[in-house]
C-alpha cells in the first residue's frame, strides 16, 4: 500500500490580505505538524473573492510566477519538508492574466503549474472580466509524492479534464475551488446545487478510478458593488477514493483543518475491477470535440 498523508484547509477570506496569508500558513504548519505531505489550499486563497465585481484596480492584486506568493509558500514548503497547491492571481504580460494553481514540491521548488482553462460568466462571478482562458492544456504535475492531477473550480464540471488527466497517469484529481450559495436561491435550491457539485466530482473518480480532493472556501462575502447580497460559500471540502466513497466532507459553514490518509494503490485495484479505461470506444468519440452536433 503506498499511502500519503493529504491536508486540507477550508478557510473562510477577509479583506486584509495580510491576515488571510498569516492564517494560512498557521495552518499548513499545523497540517505538517499533524503528519500532512501534501497541503491542499483554495481557490485565489490570498484574498476575497474579487470577481463579485468588475473593477479594473482588482488587477493589482495579481503577481507574476515565480513571485512573492510562490517565495513564501515555497519557503514554507521546504522548512516543512511538504508539497504545497496554491491558487494564485497570476500577471503573465500587461493586461494578460490568469488563474492558476501553482504546485510546490517540498524542496520549495515550484513543480509546475496549471492555469484555469473553464472560465465561468455568471452574476457574482465574473471572471471572464479578469482571466485569460489557460492555454497549458490538462497534464499533471510529477512531485515527490505523486503525479498530482491538478484542476480549479469551474473545471470541476467538465468529465473531459479529468479524463485527460487520467490518461496522462494523474494519481489523485484536486480542485481548488471558491463556490457558494447566491442568497436569493431557496434552501432546497441551494441543497441541490452543493449536493451537484458534490456528485460530479464523486463521479470523476470513478469513472477514472482516482481519487478527488475539492478544497472550498467558507463563510460570507458580500458583493462590494451591492449588486447581489453577496457569496455565502459552502465550505462542504471533501476527499473521496476511487470509487467514489466520502473518506471526509467538512462542514457547509465553518473552518476546518484535517489530515487524511490516502491509498494510491487502491486505485488501480479498482481500475483492475471496474475497467473503465480499457473499454472506452475511442474510435467512436471524434465527434466530442464538437460544440454541437446538428
Amino acid at each position: 500500500m503506498r499511502e500519503i498523508k493529504v491536508g486540507i484547509l477550508q478557510q473562510h477570506n477577509v479583506a486584509d490580505q495580510q491576515d488571510n496569508i498569516r492564517r494560512l500558513a498557521e495552518g499548513i504548519t499545523d497540517l505538517a505538524k499533524r503528519g500532512a505531505q501534501l497541503v491542499i489550499l483554495q481557490e485565489l486563497h490570498n484574498n476575497l473573492y474579487f470577481c463579485q465585481t468588475e473593477d479594473v484596480k482588482n488587477f493589482d492584486l495579481a503577481e507574476t510566477i515565480p513571485g512573492p506568493s510562490t517565495g513564501f509558500y515555497g519557503e514554507l514548503a521546504r522548512t516543512l519538508g511538504i508539497v504545497i497547491i496554491t491558487s494564485l492571481f497570476e500577471k503573465r504580460a500587461p493586461g494578460l492574466y490568469h488563474n492558476t494553481a501553482v504546485v510546490i514540491d517540498k524542496d520549495g521548488n515550484i513543480a509546475g503549474k496549471y492555469r484555469k482553462m473553464h472560465i465561468p460568466d455568471d452574476p457574482a462571478y465574473y471572471e471572464k472580466f479578469y482571466f485569460t482562458p489557460g492555454d497549458m492544456g490538462f497534464h499533471p504535475v510529477q512531485t515527490s509524492i505523486g503525479k498530482l492531477g491538478v484542476l480549479v473550480c469551474w473545471d470541476q464540471w467538465y468529465p473531459e479534464a479529468a479524463r485527460l488527466m487520467a490518461l496522462q497517469g494523474a494519481e489523485i484529481l484536486i480542485y481548488p475551488t471558491a463556490i457558494g450559495y447566491a442568497l436569493y436561491d431557496d434552501k432546497e435550491e441551494q441543497q441541490r446545487q452543493r449536493e451537484a457539485w458534490t456528485t460530479v466530482m464523486r463521479g470523476h473518480a470513478v469513472a477514472n478510478g482516482l481519487p478527488v480532493i475539492a478544497v472550498n472556501r467558507v463563510g460570507m462575502e458580500s458583493d462590494p458593488s451591492g449588486q447581489t447580497k453577496g457569496i455565502q460559500f459552502w465550505g462542504s471540502s471533501f476527499i473521496a477514493g476511487p470509487q467514489g466513497e466520502i473518506h471526509y466532507q467538512a462542514s457547509d459553514s465553518e473552518e476546518e483543518s484535517i489530515v487524511v490518509d490516502i491509498d494510491l494503490d487502491h486505485g488501480e485495484e479498482v481500475r483492475r475491477w471496474w475497467p473503465f479505461l480499457r473499454d472506452r470506444r475511442i474510435d467512436a468519440y471524434k465527434d466530442i470535440t464538437r460544440r454541437f452536433i446538428d
